[in-house]
């Protein structure tokens, strides 16, 4: 991002200085359809503290014709340089500024990006600007704490529609006329363009009436749901409105499903903008569905958390993330009627997964991060700011009550609606409902870096009672260049006593089988399990309650290894799920006998977001974690696994289409790749399968990796499939095919030009790296090195970050590329962004080679 960084010092001086009032935003986009670039004319109206201070406002754009400054002509050629125009010689109260710029459509997912659907030909357009992207499309005072009310005017092509954050009014001819927003920030304010098919509704309850939208483009209105997404979208309202005593605060409430999105979803107040990719075009599992309404409760909680109260500086980012994953979690939860009951095993087998994950890197960081510039927020939009943060509000909750927890939250948005806030506003109000002294906790949890381990220790005496029990709590030191020192922490937890009921052979809890007690310290005893029977399992923050690694008493372990699938409940199952998997990352358990344990459970595995994270996990063991030497007998041995599970799984179920997904991934013998064969063309069925769409191109992909599928048979299935999506995936497979002229297209493509769209650009990396071909990629280690500081330097953020991560040889596990990244590392001078990227790289090869060690040792 060479010239358009801001720093918090920068920021705080800004806001100490400026108050902005309102923006006037006018855009000629009425020539989107052929792209370029197009008019921008921006009016500020704001008050300075300060007679004769200097400041600058924010702007990205190729051309800047005119700057007027209360009245005054400024020439452009002085005050603009790289992402500023200089503002000199305010005056003391109201100033305002005028901006006529030429800004660029982009095709990196920034600012206002612009696709052509290749089904109809149209152009669609949207806006993305979190962190700091407005500035690309209008001259802005680019930081969270300096709210304004946004009026814009926008011209568009004749039967376009245009969306922003006010409701949609009628365009006069090609003219839409909006009216001012409330005050918010820079960073969710929003347009989107294009000839959109749409979808209408209305929330209505106790006199209340909030405009329902939802949006994609036409080429997939048949495939759209839109009552699904409405009836999540209304247990939201309910449910938020209820629990936050604050009714919705803006005037509408429309969800726009756009092409080619970087992120899950961005919550643009009452314009939330959401990937495509959630309109389902093929079936998908429940697990998806479940993810789908996960992120639109996300995004929903948003609207109150981080658009009606926003945070004043970036550092306190994760309380805007972390706050919205709790909440979309306990919807799901909680929520009368809920559909997904049990959606706190899927909190603790992908949230809590991510985390412990983020937290083991050398970049891990404290919850309430030290952000000194832009550079630092876009790369920490990670594990710890959305899962951690949300684990440890869950622990709050557990802690301070569910009713003071949320009085607390109601009290925040009374006392700071339409501000901007910092930590000490939340935890002030939650001290002041809940009676607990949070300063403590607050410094132990928010503060500090790291993840503690919680291990049983037992005691019985001949009979099999408890004669002592008590938790111990370890804080193990941080990864090498990790920041701070581990500690200790006060945990809220559960302790869950399991026996195995012999009528139903489930692995159940007893009625008084669950104690809730308050963990602090290296060992807390826990005098009121002396004098039980010592059940067959003890599980350490059952209900999950707390962050924390969790170990097994040897006794339990040897059990669940053998019951693991018998469990009742799924959330518990999840929990040694999750212990095992972060045991096999740790080294504890070597790659083979993880895969063991998998295939001796997964059959009893009903939940399924549960099987398919096993899916991927067990993958990635036997491509990395596990001995080189027998890498390929693992691998055959999971591969029969699959193909086993897809002819037992039941006719049409989502179980079946899971495993068929997994046996594609894998599937290498030439009777396998058979099979894919038979299944695409028609010959061979499975009862219940239905091969459609996107699982077709699952087979295409593994059959053009293998060399069994090359141009022709990729264009064949793209001629069938002439859409976006069907173009992301054949640029995959071309990409994926196993020859050397394959893969230089493929880099080439990526590297040395710059001109691929941003989801373009990432399905090439995808099919580009390949486990079973490193030999094959060898000789890129080199050429990454060569090419990525000059990548990093020349691309835009989101662009340059696909690159740096998905090209780094993370399947050369080898010594070699940890002294070559470290050779990079001292000689490139890479900015803190890059160098953190490379160094979580890094350490994943690191981690690598020890599980390898582990699992040859275990042979």
């Amino acid at each position: 991002m060479p010239g358009t960084n801001l720093t918090r010092e920068e920021a705080r001086t800004r806001a100490k200085l400026l108050t902005v009032d309102s923006y006037e935003i006018d855009l000629d986009l009425s020539g989107a359809q052929e792209g370029g670039t197009y008019r921008s004319v921006t009016t500020v109206r704001f008050d300075v503290a300060e007679s004769g201070a200097d400041s600058f406002i924010d702007l990205i754009a190729p051309a800047v014709h005119e700057v007027t400054l209360n009245g005054d002509t400024l020439d452009a050629a002085e005050v603009f340089a790289d992402s500023r125009i200089a503002l000199r010689g305010l005056l003391e109260g109201r100033n305002i500024l005028r901006v006529v710029a030429d800004c660029a459509y982009t095709n990196t997912g920034e600012g206002l990006h612009r696709f052509v659907d290749p089904v109809d030909d149209q152009a669609y357009l949207y806006t993305q600007f979190e962190v700091p992207d407005a500035r690309r499309v209008f001259a802005s005072f680019e930081q969270p704490d300096l709210k304004a009310t946004f009026q814009f005017t926008v011209k568009a092509p004749e039967g376009w529609t245009v969306i922003s954050n006010s409701p949609t009014p009628e365009p006069d001819g090609q003219l839409w006329v909006f009216e001012p927003t409330p005050r918010i920030s820079t960073y969710i304010t929003a347009l989107i363009v294009g000839p959109y098919h749409s979808v209408h509704s209305v929330y209505e309850k106790d006199g209340q009436s909030v405009p329902l939208g939802i949006y994609c483009r036409p080429s997939l209105a048949e495939f759209l749901d839109a009552d699904a997404i409405f009836d999540i979208t209304r247990q939201g309202f309910d449910w938020f409105q209820e629990k936050f005593d604050y009714a919705y605060p803006f005037k509408k409430y429309d969800q726009l499903f756009v092409p080619e999105f970087n992120a899950g979803a961005m919550e643009n107040a009452g314009a939330v903008t959401f990937r495509d990719q959630y309109v389902f075009r093929s079936k998908v599992t429940d697990a998806a569905y479940e993810g789908r309404a996960a992120t639109i409760l996300h995004e929903l909680a948003h609207m109150w958390f981080g658009d009606l109260v926003t945070m004043e500086w970036w550092n306190d980012l994760w309380l805007n993330e972390s706050f919205a994953t709790y909440a979309e979690a306990a919807c799901l939860a909680h929520a009368p009627g809920t559909r997904w009951p049990q959606s706190w095993t899927t909190f603790a087998n992908q949230m809590k997964t991510w985390a412990y994950r983020q937290d083991q890197l050398p970049s891990t960081h404290p919850i309430m991060a030290e952000i000194n510039d832009l550079e630092d927020v876009l790369v920490n939009f990670d594990g710890i700011t959305y899962a951690k943060g949300a684990s440890v509000l869950k622990q709050l909750v557990a802690y301070v009550g569910m009713d003071e927890f949320f009085q607390g939250v109601q009290a925040y948005f009374k006392r700071h609606a339409y501000g901007n806030t910092r930590l000490s506003d939340l935890l002030g109000a939650l001290e002041e409902t809940s009676g607990r002294d949070l300063k403590t906790w607050s410094n132990k949890w928010l503060e500090t870096a790291g993840i503690n381990i919680l291990r049983p220790e037992i005691e019985t005496d001949a009979d099999g009672v408890i004669t002592s029990f008590a938790v111990r709590q370890e804080a193990p030191a941080l990864p090498a260049g990790a920041k701070g020192e581990a500690v200790l922490r006060p945990h809220r937890i559960a302790i869950g006593l399991y026996d195995l009921d012999e009528a139903s052979g489930k692995l159940v809890r007893a009625e008084d089988g669950r104690i809730e007690l308050d963990v602090d310290g290296e060992l807390t005893a826990v005098p009121q399990l002396a004098g039980r029977r010592r059940p067959a399992v003890v599980l350490l923050n059952d209900d999950d309650l707390s962050y924390a690694k969790v170990r097994l008493d040897e006794q339990s372990l040897a059990f669940v290894t053998e019951h693991l699938g018998d469990f009742e409940w799924s959330l518990p199952r999840a929990l040694c799920w999750a212990s095992a998997w972060d045991m096999t990352r740790d080294g504890e358990l070597a790659a083979r006998d993880y895969l063991s344990l998998v295939l001796s459970g997964i059959g009893k595995e009903s939940d399924i977001g549960v099987v398919q994270s096993l899916h991927r996990q067990v993958k990635l063991a036997v491509d990395l974690y596990a001995d080189p030497g027998a890498r390929e007998t693992l691998l055959t041995r999971w591969t029969d696994a699959t193909l086993a599970h897809l002819r037992s799984a039941e006719a049409g179920s989502d179980h079946q289409l899971a495993w068929a997904r997994a046996f594609a991934a894998t599937a290498r013998t030439p009777e396998q790749l058979d099979l894919l064969e038979s299944l695409l063309d028609g010959s061979h069925t499975v009862e219940g399968l239905a091969v459609d769409t996107e699982l077709r191109w699952a087979f295409v992909q593994r059959l053009a990796a293998v060399g069994r599928f090359d141009e022709n048979e990729i264009a064949g299935e793209y001629e069938r499939d002439r859409t976006a999506a069907g173009e992301r995936h054949a640029a995959s497979a071309r990409a994926a095919r196993p020859t050397e002229e394959a893969k230089a297209e493929a880099w080439a493509s990526v590297v040395e030009s710059d001109t691929l769209p941003n989801a373009v650009q990432e399905a090439v990396i995808a099919g580009f790296v390949q486990t079973d071909q490193r030999e094959l990629l060898a000789p890129y280690v080199d050429r990454y090195f060569d090419a990525v500081k000059g990548v990093w330097e020349s691309r835009s953020y989101e662009m340059a970050q696909q690159v740096v991560v998905g090209l780094y040889p993370s399947v050369q596990v080898a010594a070699s590329t940890l002294s070559k990244t470290d050779e990079w590392l001292s000689s490139a001078e890479p900015n803190a962004a890059l160098r953190r990227l490379i160094s979580e790289a890094r350490a994943g090869v690191e981690r690598a080679l020890r599980a390898q060690e582990v699992d040859a040792a275990g042979r």
